[in-house]
C-alpha cells in the first residue's frame, strides 16, 4: 500500500458511474490525506463521501476520536476496525447528551443548510439528522474541499442551534468522521445504513416514520 507521510493510502478503484458521478481512479496530486485534530481525512475531488459529525455533549470526546483515528486510519485489521466503528455507532445512537437535534426546528435547518449548496458546492444523496449526530452523503465537486464544506456547515448551524435553543455551551464536537465510497456497492451500503440509523436507534420502527431523512422526503 502506498504511503504519504507516513500513512496508509487506499488502493484507488477503477472508475466507476454511481448515480451519473464519474469516481477518479486516482488522488489528484493537489488533494489527498491530511489531518484536524485526531481524525485523517481524504479529502480529494470528484468522489462521494459519507460525512459523520456530533454533538459536544454526545459522548467522551478524547477516548471516542482516538477510537475513530484508529478505524479511519487503516491501522486495524479489517474485522477489528468494523468491530470498533459498530461500537462508537452503538454509542451515539444511545442518546446521550442533551440531543439538541431532536428538536424539529434544529433538525429542519441543518437539512435546509446541507440543501442550501446543492448542487453548487456538491450533491446532496443522502441524509439521516440523529438526535445528537447527523449522517451525509455527497457527491463532492472540485471547487471546494470537504473540509471546507463540513466547517460551513458546523459554524453556520451552531449559531443558529444556539439562537433556537437558547444552548450556552460549545455546539459541536471538533472534527468530523469521513468515508470516501469505493464502488457503487459501497455507496448503496452507505444509503442503506444512513436510512436505517432511526429504526436501528429505536426511533421510528420503518425508516420512512423519521421526518428527519432523505428517504422520508
Amino acid at each position: 500500500m502506498n504511503t504519504e507521510r507516513g500513512r496508509p493510502r487506499p488502493h484507488w478503484p477503477p472508475d466507476v458511474h454511481v448515480r451519473g458521478v464519474s469516481v477518479p481512479n486516482k488522488i489528484p496530486a493537489h488533494h489527498g490525506w491530511h489531518e484536524r485534530g485526531y481524525l485523517p481525512h481524504c479529502d480529494v475531488p470528484h468522489v462521494i463521501q459519507s460525512i459523520t459529525y456530533r454533538l459536544a455533549d454526545s459522548l467522551p470526546k478524547e477516548a471516542l476520536a482516538r477510537m475513530e483515528a484508529e478505524v479511519q486510519s487503516g491501522s486495524l485489521e479489517e474485522e477489528c476496525s468494523l468491530i470498533l466503528r459498530r461500537r462508537i455507532d452503538a454509542w451515539l445512537d444511545g442518546g446521550h447528551g442533551a440531543c439538541l437535534l431532536r428538536q424539529p426546528d434544529v433538525a429542519r435547518m441543518i437539512i435546509d443548510n446541507w440543501r442550501h449548496f446543492d448542487p453548487e458546492r456538491y450533491r446532496l444523496e443522502a441524509f439521516v439528522v440523529m438526535p445528537n449526530h447527523v449522517h451525509v452523503l455527497i457527491a463532492m465537486k472540485p471547487e471546494v474541499s470537504l473540509s471546507d464544506i463540513v466547517r460551513s456547515w458546523k459554524t453556520y448551524s451552531a449559531k443558529q442551534i444556539a439562537r433556537i435553543t437558547g444552548w450556552e455551551g460549545t455546539v459541536w464536537q471538533a472534527d468530523y468522521w469521513d468515508r470516501y465510497m469505493r464502488d457503487a456497492e459501497h455507496y448503496h451500503r452507505a444509503v442503506a445504513y444512513i436510512h436505517a440509523n432511526p429504526v436501528k436507534a429505536g426511533l421510528a420502527k420503518v425508516e420512512t416514520e423519521w421526518a428527519w431523512s432523505s428517504v422520508a422526503r
